[in-house]
């Protein structure tokens, strides 16, 4: 335990740098999005195309793996509306609770630190899984968030507005460019290789410094109070009965002859097993849900998995490398 509490404790450590930064306001709230934009449009999309082009094409984009994922994500998505609706969450809030609930924050925190645990190999299915919640997650969530009140048109239409999002998203397009280099034998080198390094190499403090920063901003943005009963429980079947039922679901693909290894299972799991993504309280605020809610989701599942987290990893006998 102690060898993964020594790679888990900085990560989430600089998380709670970034938020006491944000709350003593040493950082300025109006300096939040720019900090977001340099992690998403420049440094993260630099370390994924390095983890890309170092990657087998079929580490990037294994059917098994995606399968399982997405199966996965779809049970947890239907469940925890099917366990939150009621008299204050109406079906918008229940579908954003859903996607916290399946959505893990792998861009700006799970590929780091599950590298870091296991080494390189685990990008390969750390990033089958982003592809998975990018395209069809959110995309699916957002639909369910529309149709209330709504013709099937407009779902439709939110669908394919949350795949637009997607598709101008820079993350799968710096792990596409990745792939084509992975597959042709490309390399970069001279100052471009600099460059792409060393905004790779400041994807992870400065990601992990903004997930704490962005927690704070949604905490001040929220006016409504909350129940209990409407947020932790949703955090609860992120942090627990996610990452089983992906081991559920793997462990039952391998007795079927999916080609699935012990190790891809493991990571896939971890995966689920991280926190919520940050960034889904920017699309609740954007959609008009409950954005209150979904902070707390948020945070909670953040705080929490400090230790849900460490302790999977240590039951699965993870020595770092």
């Amino acid at each position: 335990m102690q060898a993964i509490l020594a790679v888990t404790v900085p990560f989430f450590a600089l998380v709670l740098a970034g938020y006491l930064a944000a709350r003593r306001h040493v950082l300025p709230e109006s300096a939040i999005p720019g900090l977001n934009a340099f992690v998403l449009y420049f440094a993260l999309p630099c370390m994924l195309f390095r983890f890309g082009m170092n990657t087998p094409l079929f580490d990037l984009l294994n059917p098994a793996v995606l399968l399982v994922y997405l199966a996965a994500a779809l049970v947890i998505v239907f469940f925890t509306i099917a366990v939150s609706l009621n008299e204050r969450v109406q079906l918008k809030d229940a579908s954003f609770g859903a996607l916290v609930a399946a959505f893990p924050n792998t861009g700006f925190m799970g590929v780091p630190l599950l590298v870091a645990l296991l080494g390189p190999a685990a990008a390969g299915p750390v990033i089958c899984t982003i592809l998975a919640d990018l395209f069809i997650t959110s995309s699916l969530c957002i639909a369910l968030a529309q149709a209330q009140g709504s013709a099937a048109h407009g779902a439709r239409t939110a669908a394919l507005r949350a795949l637009r999002g997607a598709l101008s998203n820079p993350l799968p397009w710096s792990i596409a460019l990745g792939a084509v280099f992975s597959v042709s034998g490309l390399k970069l080198s001279g100052p471009v290789d600099v460059v792409v390094r060393m905004l790779a190499d400041a994807a992870t403090p400065v990601a992990l410094f903004t997930i704490g920063a962005v927690l704070w901003r949604a905490s001040q943005h929220t006016h409504t109070r909350t129940a209990l009963a409407d947020y932790v429980p949703v955090a609860l079947i992120k942090l627990l009965v996610h990452p089983l039922l992906v081991l559920l679901l793997a462990a039952s693909a391998q007795v079927l002859g999916a080609p699935l290894s012990s190790f891809q299972v493991m990571v896939m799991a971890l995966a689920a097993a991280l926190p919520s993504a940050s960034n889904v309280s920017l699309l609740a605020e954007r959609f008009g849900a409950d954005n209150g809610r979904i902070a707390r989701i948020i945070m909670t599942s953040t705080v929490l998995s400090f230790v849900s987290f460490s302790l999977l990893a240590w039951a699965f006998g993870i020595r770092p490398v």
